[in-house]
């Protein structure tokens, strides 16, 4: 029989005695608060896990419905129809709706603009002229990797075959958008149940994953909860033992969007200090086959070869994007940037290269802390750290990617208030960039109001990456060991002892007795490890 929480096999959840669960109630002033409409905070004498059907999950996953609901109510107004003065079904953007009514969707210009209502169009073959005319004519390809376009393409498949067989049925267009948001809603209810089981005792942690403010505004603006689905599906895979799937799902994730081949860097990392390079290598090899597997048929594929290059020519050329940090410096300033003066066609290479070399910069900062911590760091830590890290030293972030922060936020640092006052004021970001795009002829915003608001955004993402650090370096501080004594996401790594630091003076290998051990948590550290 195990002993303790960190005893416990990593699917064994259901173990989990009275005493071992975390409340929120108990730790959490917002869940306590919000507990009273429903008797208030948990009594010390109460039964837990005795429902025959309302288990945490399942509470969560319900809430996680409900935020759903909201969001696609709050995509409803831009997928409305009229009858024009000719007689002819439109959409109903007249005066700029998706912007007014905060309701912009990518998914509903994209139907077309990537030629998805065409019948005989597949992604990646078909090609079409934009500026057509113009001396700035060019080429153009499906823009997003593999596994997206070819998700929006099988939707756009489904919903012409629904219009068709259907009558009665809206434009084909809104009917994309409804399939589209039906697979998309299942996709973050996936990565709201990994979450709730790589949280193991702490579960209820999983609550704020399913009621961010973000899921309402972002879960339905472009395709983003498929990436993070795998990513959390992969992290509990590994939490699980399972490297080769860990690996699979982190690499179909990575033909998705490429953020979760981000997390095999700290993953590596881990295993490196605890000298297991067995299982992180598995890990990457699958993930590498995985991507593979997906991309090679197109890449390799004469006839679309050129359109899956696409998505890497345009993040190459693309400029700088609104609310990324060189737009914020670049207006409050007047400087020019790295590149003025580009044509169309020309990549900003000196933008590119200071984006890079920032974000490997960052990441030789994370690898430091990685092997200088006095305790091994969790991988949800050091992950949230690259995906943040790369969020703020890249030159897009475009809105949706802060869906990607968001589970990682909530296994890396499990606070309830800092978590939800970033996650309430990067939502709120979306408000300035709606009112910004309607152009302030048109009674939008200025500039630098939806500027201001991305400083906030970005202040706020700083600031729960110190807290994650300082967390690192006195994990005494850390919730989650406070409840495990360990890291729930280390798999194979759970008990191993640590085999190489970075002390003051150099890289210590150690090849006797181990200096740390993760299940040993920060009770147990030695002097020579500090």
């Amino acid at each position: 029989m195990p002993t303790s929480p960190a005893e416990l096999p990593a699917e064994d959840d259901e173990s989990l005695t009275t005493a071992e669960r975390i409340p929120p109630t108990w730790t959490e002033s917002i869940a306590r608060h919000a507990s009273r409409p429903f008797g208030g905070p948990l009594g010390r004498h109460a039964q837990i896990g005795r429902h025959w059907f309302w288990s945490p999950l399942r509470v969560v996953l319900l809430l996680a419905v409900v935020m759903l609901a909201l969001g696609w109510l709050q995509k409803a107004p831009c997928i409305q129809q009229y009858v024009d003065e000719n007689g002819v079904v439109q959409l109903d953007w007249r005066g700029s709706r998706q912007f007014t009514a905060l309701c912009y969707s990518d998914t509903v210009p994209l139907y077309t603009a990537e030629r998805l209502d065409q019948p005989g169009a597949f992604p990646y073959k078909t090609s079409w002229k934009d500026d057509e005319g113009k001396p700035t004519e060019h080429v153009r390809y499906m823009e997003y990797p593999v596994l997206t376009g070819l998700f929006q393409w099988l939707n756009a498949r489904v919903a012409q075959g629904l219009v068709a067989l259907v009558p009665g049925l809206p434009m084909t267009v809104i009917v994309f958008f409804d399939v589209t948001a039906f697979w998309l809603a299942l996709a973050w209810l996936v990565t709201v149940w990994a979450v709730a089981r790589s949280a193991r005792q702490r579960v209820w942690d999983a609550a704020l994953v399913a009621v961010s403010p973000l899921v309402i505004v972002h879960a339905f603006t472009n395709f983003d909860a498929l990436a993070t689905a795998f990513a959390a599906g992969g992290l509990l895979a590994w939490a699980r033992r399972k490297p080769v799937l860990a690996g699979v799902l982190l690499g179909i994730g990575g033909a998705a969007k490429l953020y979760p081949l981000f997390l095999l860097g700290p993953l590596l990392l881990l295993c490196w200090r605890s000298d297991r390079m067995r299982a992180g290598i598995i890990t990457t090899v699958s993930a590498a086959l995985a991507w593979a597997a997906v991309n090679l048929p197109i890449a390799l594929n004469p006839d679309t070869a050129r359109g899956w290059k696409e998505f890497f020519r345009l993040n190459t050329e693309r400029g700088v994007d609104p609310d990324s940090l060189y737009n914020v410096i670049s207006q409050f300033t007047g400087w020019p940037g790295f590149d003025p003066g580009l044509q169309q066609g020309q990549a900003p290479e000196v933008l590119n290269t200071v984006s890079a070399v920032l974000f490997v910069l960052c990441c030789i900062g994370i690898g430091y802390v990685t092997l200088s911590a006095p305790t091994r760091p969790r991988l949800a830590q050091l992950g949230f750290l690259v995906v943040a890290a790369f969020l703020l030293t890249n030159k897009v972030w475009s809105p949706q990617y802060s869906l990607w922060l968001v589970p990682l936020a909530v296994l890396a640092i499990p606070r309830w208030k800092p978590v939800l006052a970033w996650m309430t004021l990067d939502a709120l970001v979306w408000a300035p960039r709606m009112y910004f795009y309607l152009g302030t002829d048109n009674k939008g915003l200025p500039i630098d109001w939806f500027l201001g608001a991305v400083v906030v955004r970005d202040v706020a993402v700083i600031a729960l990456c110190a807290m994650v650090v300082r967390e690192i370096y006195r994990p005494e501080l850390d919730l989650v060991r406070q409840a495990s004594d360990g890291d729930p996401l280390a798999g194979v790594l759970e008990g191993a002892p640590d085999r190489r630091l970075v002390t003051r003076r150099r890289l210590v290998p150690s090849s006797g007795k181990p200096r740390h051990s993760d299940a040993g948590g920060h009770r147990s550290r030695t002097q020579d490890a500090v």
